[in-house]
């Protein structure tokens, strides 16, 4: 090998639609239509526009060259108030999800899925590591719930001119709002509850804020979370002084640590709960007989979602039951009209109460006051 001679490692060029279309004799135009499937073409020519493909490796259009054309990413962020995994053990956050793609699908649009406390503390401090909600290739977002960290995620992505949809929270007038109606819906329950006689009446709420402390919720408390609000108001509709428990999560073992302390005193134990999710009225189920007590003999519980949780047999809550899929769905819907320079009007969307086996008529032992917290 002469000292002066260079090899170079050259990359094969990729294939495109025109390599395609000359080799399978079409135009290109025809070649184009097989990939995107926006017009109907013979199936003989679609199977030699296939082949011809297969044989230069072609696998379809360049996303970034149609983003270029579009002058999108394809990409829609979802930014949650509560870490990944803690949003994805929800079953309503699942359904929600679900709910979401399928509205996305047609759009041909990616999902982002951000936590709020990545997108904005880390900024906070400097950082530019992880500040994605600032630097994220994202056409659309949609923001589950609206505590005060989210809304400063709002103020972010509003100076970006990026469109943004909110589901369960008040963000402004003219912000989208997927909303569903918490607080009728869990008057409703109360209202259940105090016509079959109850009166010591406790809540099992979801968290107050993002830090998600647990313990008794002090009159006169803010409550950042706007649904935990909403339901807590729903309660106090019918039973304005029934004391509240703040969960640090929806999950059965939240219930169950909540329940333990509302039934630990069992001669002023409520005679009713009404918890904020299922999940946490099956842990207070738990609570209750590892107390000793029946249900719904001596405790009534009810629940919120209607979702499916496994374990709770013979129990069915009485429960109020949302379509979860629709909110995601409608959340969608809103996106797709943004990206299209539509306005989209907000959603409320009405959850349905669902007698179980869960509540009864209030037990015959007096209407002795629910123990206080210490203050």
């Amino acid at each position: 090998m002469h000292g002066n001679t260079r090899i170079e490692n050259v990359q094969p060029r990729r294939a495109t639609i025109s390599d395609v279309a000359r080799e399978a004799g079409v135009a290109a135009s025809t070649a184009s239509v097989v990939f995107s499937g926006k017009a109907r073409v013979s199936d003989a020519t679609r199977e030699r526009v296939l082949a011809a493909a297969a044989a230069l490796g072609y696998t379809g259009p360049d996303p970034r060259a149609a983003s270029l054309r579009r002058g999108r990413s394809g990409i829609v962020g979802v930014v949650f108030e509560e870490q990944l995994g803690a949003a994805f053990l929800d079953p309503v956050k699942r359904l929600m999800m679900d709910g979401l793609t399928a509205a996305m699908a047609p759009l041909g649009a990616g999902l982002l899925l951000l936590h709020d406390h990545d997108a904005l503390a880390d900024a906070a401090a400097g950082s530019d590591t992880h500040a994605l909600l600032t630097t994220a290739p994202i056409d659309a977002a949609v923001l589950v719930g609206c505590s005060p960290r989210v809304r400063e995620s709002l103020q972010v992505l509003h100076g970006r001119g990026i469109p943004v949809v909110v589901i369960e929270a008040d963000a402004g007038a003219d912000v989208p709002q997927i909303m569903l109606d918490n607080r009728v819906a869990q008057r409703t329950a109360a209202a259940h509850l105090r016509g079959l006689g109850h009166h010591r009446v406790a809540a099992v709420t979801l968290p107050t804020d993002r830090h998600g402390r647990r313990g008794w919720i002090a009159p006169g408390t803010e409550i950042a979370i706007d649904v935990t609000g909403e339901r807590l108001d729903g309660v106090r509709d019918v039973f304005a002084d029934a004391p509240a428990y703040a969960a640090a999560g929806s999950s059965i073992d939240e219930g169950l640590a909540a329940g333990r302390v509302l039934f630990a005193d069992s001669p002023t134990a409520p005679t009713a709960v009404l918890a904020q999710s299922d999940l946490l009225a099956a842990g207070v189920i738990r609570a209750a007989e590892e107390a000793g007590l029946r249900v719904p003999g001596d405790v009534s519980v009810t629940g919120f979602d209607g979702v499916r949780v496994d374990g709770l047999a013979p129990y069915e809550l009485t429960t109020l039951v949302q379509d979860a899929v629709s909110k995601g769905r409608a959340a969608g819907e809103a996106i797709a009209a943004m990206l299209e320079a539509g306005t989209p009007a907000s959603v409320l969307l009405t959850c349905t109460f669902r007698l179980g086996n869960t509540t009864g008529p209030v037990r015959e032992s007096g209407d002795e006051a629910v123990r206080r917290p210490v203050e």
